[in-house]
């Protein structure tokens, strides 16, 4: 069962440091998470990801490991862990985020939701219980609770009736999982989705129903339907409204979040945990993130700077290659371009969360955090 401590709170603003313990291993908060949809960070040796990368703990995807390579592979390997050759800590969304963004091939009702393969067209459905069996089966040390990711411009009616639906897969979501045990030897805790799109009201709502099914198996709680539509001051705002809600002695989640100052300003606020896939997917267009600010690597300027990629990067990419060159593979549609900018995102979103944990422990989060963000925003 994973256990949760608080280490430290900085005094200017609601962020913290802690330690998320599981059977894989510990996770020091705050973390970014690295996402593994189908078993893979997309461009990533797992050997980089512990090494180089420092990654705590990735993601898998319940829609896309259920869909292929399928559940009975995934038994017959003994879960994902094996699967993918992962020995650290797993984290699997429950799906919802993927069968939202399928809204034209799946029909929600309270029974669950009925979907289109994206692959095939072949039909299923995920129910509560059945979404707990494939998580069992999957194997992941934190699994989430299905739910509806509702659109973030949605009006209060449609929002009202979706966050009805997200809790009554929530009661019987958390009553198989705490009715059924774990497949492979450790321990499985899941956490619930709090939503109710960007009305405050429905946000309270949201948490006061969690916090009448919590119990022993409940590791944390998520922040779902942000960053999903709605303006970036509506997500903050909503995060000011949750947090303080939620129990100080477990997790805090913000699902698919964000940019390095989408991150921190969501430290501020009292998120524990981040997950997104902009690392990868904009290093693989020649996006990269840095401390001094924003590089596009297709940019004729890069084509003679000869100087390393990230003076200040903390992974072996950074002063092995120099910028000049990652421009030139960019240029020439090479697949290592991708690889590389990549490594170097993700090293950079871990440095990050681990500098933003040092200040919070020192106490000066908030006047840093004030400093840095003009920063991580500006082109170069």
């Amino acid at each position: 069962m994973s256990q949760f401590s608080l280490i430290a709170q900085d005094p200017g603003s609601a962020a913290r440091a802690g330690v998320l313990t599981t059977d894989h291993g510990e996770i020091r908060t705050p973390i970014f998470m690295p996402v593994g949809t189908v078993g893979s960070v997309k461009g990533v040796y797992h050997r980089d990801l512990k090494e180089d990368i420092k990654a705590q703990i990735i993601l898998g995807n319940t829609y896309h490991l259920y869909l292929r390579p399928g559940l009975d592979s995934l038994r017959k390997a003994g879960g994902l862990h094996k699967f993918e050759h992962w020995d650290g800590p797993i984290l699997t969304d429950s799906g919802g985020f993927q069968v939202f963004s399928l809204a034209p091939i799946r029909k929600l009702t309270p029974e669950g939701c009925k979907f289109s393969s994206h692959i095939d067209g072949s039909k299923h459905i995920f129910t509560p219980e059945n979404n707990v069996e494939t998580q069992r089966i999957i194997g992941a040390d934190i699994i989430m609770a299905l739910d509806e990711c509702c659109p973030g411009d949605a009006d209060y009616r449609y929002a009202e009736k979706s966050l009805r639906l997200t809790q009554g897969w929530l009661e019987r979501f958390a009553k198989h999982f705490d009715e059924t045990e774990p497949l492979y030897g450790y321990s499985q805790t899941m956490f619930p989705i709090i939503q109710g799109c960007v009305y405050p009201d429905l946000r309270q709502r949201a948490v006061e129903h969690a916090l009448r099914l919590d119990g022993a198996n409940r590791g944390g709680y998520a922040v779902g339907g942000l960053a999903v539509g709605e303006p970036t001051e509506k997500m903050y705002e909503m995060l000011e409204v949750t947090c303080p809600l939620l129990p100080q002695d477990k997790p805090r989640y913000l699902m698919g979040v964000g940019t390095p100052a989408n991150i921190l300003e969501g430290i501020a606020r009292g998120i524990d945990m981040f997950d997104c896939v902009m690392p990868t997917r904009n290093g693989r267009n020649g996006m990269l993130f840095t401390w001094n600010g924003i590089l596009n690597m297709r940019n004729a300027k890069w084509t003679d700077d000869f100087g390393p990629l990230d003076p200040r990067g903390t992974s072996f990419v950074d002063s092995y290659y120099t910028r000049a060159y990652l421009h030139h593979l960019f240029i020439a549609g090479e697949m290592f371009a991708a690889m590389v900018a990549s490594e170097h995102n993700l090293a950079f979103y871990l440095d990050l969360v681990r500098v933003a944990r040092e200040h919070i422990v020192a106490g000066d989060f908030a006047a840093w955090k004030q400093g840095v963000v003009p920063k991580l925003m500006q082109r170069l």
